[in-house]
């Protein structure tokens, strides 16, 4: 399995390539159709920022660098009219494509497979960020009923 620093080292490296997928992840997507309300040139490059700056927060484990920088998004995406669900699904959109480049490179590393593993931690990852996702359209749309 590949070491943290590695891993770090490759979305580094990936970053601008991993952000533009993402941006046409989220444009394609039914799931986050009022991201239209982003300019693509802002979602692109605040995508590329975490990715780019991913080493900082992961290994030096600083909080309040992701508290400031997840506020200003969220700040920003109310005052664009995105409603949080799907700042939500964006969030778990970024973290796929980041489980996607770590399978296609595990793959690379192992082609004779024995990656049961990881599998099993995106499994579990992918159940419990749509539930978030989910939940957070149920409450809305409860929210905008009454």
């Amino acid at each position: 399995m590949m070491t943290l620093r590695r891993l770090v080292h490759l979305v580094e490296t990936q970053s601008e390539a991993l952000a533009l997928q993402l941006v046409d992840k989220v444009r394609q997507s039914e799931m986050t159709p009022d991201y239209r309300n982003v300019p693509e040139e802002e979602l692109r490059d605040r995508v590329y920022e975490i990715y780019r700056h991913l080493g900082d927060w992961l290994l030096a484990n600083d909080e309040q660098q992701v508290e400031r920088r997840y506020l200003r998004i969220g700040r920003e995406r109310a005052t664009q009219r995105v409603p949080f669900s799907q700042v939500a699904w964006v969030i778990v959109f970024t973290k796929e494509n980041l489980w996607d480049l770590l399978e296609r490179q595990t793959a690379a590393e192992h082609p004779e497979g024995g990656y049961g593993e990881l599998e099993l931690l995106k499994l579990l990852n992918r159940f419990f960020d749509r539930a978030i996702c989910y939940a957070s359209v149920g409450y809305e749309q409860h929210m905008s009923a009454n």
